[in-house]
């Protein structure tokens, strides 16, 4: 009885934690760059209980002989294996902003190990001098003319350098390269790429990081990455809203339909305990 609580408790925990996730991807739909998460439920292994008997041998002084009576297998419970975002390429819009730019993804080769699509980011400085990778394109200057995220991270350039322009009067073309008011050449946007996305680290505000700090490769001369820009865009979040609301409706039902029988469970231990027990 009691290793149903255990059972019935893990699928709630783990439809609490799926509804938590699509609320958060419903509430980030308007987020520049924001990748929606995307859940994998596994059960823990069956267990197969036995029970434990004995075997009376005809004997002079009855010898009992031990034995074990198979009862059956006994389902473990589920739990939330992973959370990886959907890399997908989000719709592009106009903001009409000479300081936002939009990442397109033309062409990416597929990880050989993995099986998943690669990726190529934004680069961008923590304040500890790492860095931190984004597909929010959403920059602007800051009071010493720094290119930096709404964080306030300094974006970098194809050479890891931070950018700096007199004005945000400046032109930025298909390629990343970037030229100033007088159609001087200033520098080329950092872009990175990552062969294999789903090993990033997701932070909050769309960041991702390494899992051992490394920094990730260019992917200007990548082989197989082609991608351009898009000045005065923004690449929008890939959140299906009205799929977003259906799954949602659906893990909620889901931890409703485990409440109830943890309802029923309690109400079996309830005449179990105060009416069975009294007789």
């Amino acid at each position: 009885m009691f290793k149903g609580f255990y059972t019935v408790a893990t699928g709630m925990v783990a439809q609490q934690r799926k509804t938590e996730i699509l609320t958060n991807n419903m509430a980030n739909a308007n987020t520049p760059g924001f990748k929606s998460d995307q859940t994998t439920i596994r059960s823990f292994p069956d267990m197969l209980m036995s029970a434990v008997g004995s075997t009376n041998i005809p004997t002079e002084n009855g010898f009992a002989l031990k034995r074990l009576d198979t009862v059956g297998a006994l389902n473990a419970g589920v739990y939330l294996q992973e959370t990886m975002p959907d890399q997908a390429q989000g719709q592009i819009y106009s903001t009409g902003l000479t300081t936002d730019v939009a990442l397109i993804n033309s062409q990416v080769p597929t990880d050989v190990a993995s099986g998943n699509s690669g990726q190529i980011f934004f680069r961008l400085e923590n304040e500890n001098g790492t860095e931190s990778y984004t597909r929010n394109g959403n920059f602007t200057l800051d009071g010493a003319g720094n290119l930096v995220n709404p964080m306030g991270l300094f974006v970098l350039d194809a050479n890891g350098n931070r950018m700096q322009f007199a004005n945000d009067n400046i032109r930025i073309d298909s390629t990343g390269a970037i030229f100033d008011e007088n159609n001087v050449q200033v520098g080329v946007l950092g872009v990175a790429f990552s062969a294999n996305p789903d090993v990033l680290v997701k932070r909050g505000n769309g960041l991702y990081n390494t899992l051992d700090g490394a920094d990730l490769p260019s992917a200007y001369g990548q082989d197989g990455v082609q991608f351009s820009m898009q000045q005065q865009y923004l690449e929008g979040s890939n959140v299906d809203a009205s799929k977003a609301m259906t799954d949602l409706l659906t893990a909620y039902r889901a931890f409703e339909a485990n409440q109830k029988v943890l309802q029923a469970y309690d109400k079996s231990m309830d005449k179990a305990v105060n009416e069975i027990g009294r007789v």
